[in-house]
């Protein structure tokens, strides 16, 4: 396993009391950072710090579809140190349907954390990495986003919009030292597949090549990458890792 150096760095990550952003923010503290966690669950924060049990984890609870509440804690913790890394991991699948009958209000709620929720914290964060002339964004969008998934329209649409703005952000702020990617994870083995329908997990499972599902660590050693300063270059890209799926 490759080392990467994140001493003197600090690192938000969303969505951290579980899964991907966990094991981030895992591998954050064996490299040095100091890393805060928000999530919309407390008891899922509180048993993350638990466990891992470092002076390094902070956490906070931070609905990512709330700027002003973004905006608060981004004040908080700016008054004592710079935000280095921002990790946009939060997200939600919802439930599998047709487009036609997709109630309304669920599928406006997933576009709104899984693409305005990316837009707040960019847009929260942003002016603090201007100001310190450094910066690493990860947004996590999903293969979802690129080929799109049948009866996962709000989803699909959500991480493609987070997609577009990777894009836009990392072109906008290619004149300072901060780098924007996307990467896009095809089905891992997350509470996430929770959340679907064994028919629509088995479904994903068959398109892709390798014919197996994403290992947490193999997603969190390319998001370390990404977010240390070896990658001087690469921005507003998109890295793609679905086991041969994608076909862009």
């Amino acid at each position: 396993m490759n080392k990467f150096d994140f001493k003197n760095r600090t690192a938000v990550i969303t969505g951290g009391g579980q899964g991907f952003g966990l094991d981030i923010a895992k591998r954050f503290l064996e490299s040095g950072a100091k890393v805060i966690i928000w999530d919309i669950d407390e008891k899922l924060l509180k048993s993350a710090s638990s466990e891992v049990n470092n002076e390094n984890l902070s956490y906070n609870v931070v609905d990512v579809s709330n700027y002003s509440q973004i905006e608060q804690n981004i004040n908080q913790i700016t008054l004592k140190t710079n935000i280095d890394i921002l990790i946009n991991n939060a997200g939600i699948t919802g439930p599998t349907a047709p487009l036609w009958e997709y109630d309304v209000d669920e599928w406006n709620k997933i576009v709104q954390i899984n693409l305005m929720g990316t837009f707040n914290c960019c847009r929260a964060i942003a002016p603090n990495m201007i100001k310190n002339n450094y910066g690493r964004i990860v947004n996590v969008a999903s293969v979802a986003g690129k080929d799109g998934n049948a009866n996962a329209s709000a989803y699909s649409s959500g991480k493609a919009g987070a997609i577009g703005l990777t894009k836009s952000l990392g072109k906008e702020l290619a004149d300072y030292n901060i780098a924007v990617n996307a990467v896009t994870p095809a089905g891992a083995k997350t509470r996430i597949l929770d959340q679907m329908s064994k028919e629509h997990v088995q479904r994903m499972l068959s398109k892709v090549p390798r014919g197996r599902f994403l290992e947490i660590h193999e997603f969190t050693s390319l998001v370390c990458w990404l977010c240390s300063e070896e990658n001087s270059f690469s921005t507003a890209a998109v890295f793609d890792i679905s086991g041969g799926r994608s076909t862009y």
